[in-house]
């Protein structure tokens, strides 16, 4: 069998409770995934449950409390430097440049400029900026922002891609547009794709395969899917076949009650 490109291996994280540091979390427990080179993998699951823990403990940003992370068959120690990571939030330097702001990860790496600006300007040109390369992220709408963030991670040609809800905070319209243009570039460059998202719609557009964690504490997979329809795809015509339609009852079928119970959580809680 090929050595998938990202294996979390019976991965659990607790943490120290923020409200009474005598007691500990379990944020996640006993979570074995794999991701094979150039499959694109979902997980979904309620507000909570530890989908963004998953994904820092594959970037190398959070060492589990037991388990084991390994890269194409390689144990993680340290960052992965392998993966890039895009933020649910944006992460451009204000400061600088869309262009400058692309760059900057090829400049930490010592390429030469007029390497980096050629790089650089030909990712701005394939998310659709190739005209907007002076501009400050203040002078950019949301959705040209996220097309900047996108080509700042892809221009350092990682051989794993972590998302952490990219799109959630775009109009509908928007959204969907990036996520055919995610599917585009997936498309050509085939990378392996660990995507966190609420939005099962979003997942099984664009997915292999989508996996459900149940609600917190102790998080772990209640049930995995494989995503049969045919690619290439458009998010929003895919969402009215039948299969589509079927994908999602049987989804949903598995993740209401964790969502409900998620709910009555955060309720208690506050």
């Amino acid at each position: 069998m090929e050595t998938p490109a990202l294996s979390l291996d019976r991965i659990t994280c607790t943490f120290v409770s923020p409200d009474n540091p005598g007691q500990r979390y379990t944020a996640v427990r006993d979570v074995t995934l794999d991701v094979a080179p150039g499959e694109f993998v979902s997980v979904v699951g309620p507000t909570g449950c530890g989908k963004s823990t998953l994904l820092n403990v594959g970037a190398g940003l959070l060492e589990p409390s037991s388990g084991e992370v390994r890269v194409f068959g390689e144990r993680l120690a340290g960052i992965n430097r392998r993966a890039g990571y895009m933020f649910q939030s944006e992460a451009l330097m204000p400061w600088r440049t869309a262009l400058q702001n692309v760059t900057a990860g090829l400049e930490f790496r010592d390429m030469p400029a007029d390497e980096a600006r050629r790089q650089g300007e030909a990712w701005l040109q394939r998310v659709g900026l190739g005209g907007f390369g002076d501009r400050y992220p203040h002078q950019l709408s949301g959705g040209m922002r996220k097309r900047t963030s996108l080509a700042q991670t892809l221009v350092l040609d990682p051989d794993i891609m972590l998302m952490d809800e990219p799109f959630s905070a775009l109009d509908i319209q928007t959204r969907q547009l990036m996520e055919n243009e995610v599917l585009e570039l997936w498309a050509a460059k085939r990378k392996a794709v660990l995507f966190i998202t609420h939005d099962l719609d979003e997942a099984i557009a664009m997915s292999d395969r989508v996996v459900v964690l149940s609600a917190g504490p102790a998080s772990h997979p209640i049930g995995e899917f494989t995503i049969d329809l045919a690619r290439p795809r458009d998010v929003a015509e895919v969402r009215v076949t039948q299969r589509f339609i079927e994908l999602h009852k049987a989804i949903w079928d598995v993740l209401r009650e964790e969502v409900l119970k998620g709910y009555q959580q955060q309720k208690k809680a506050a």
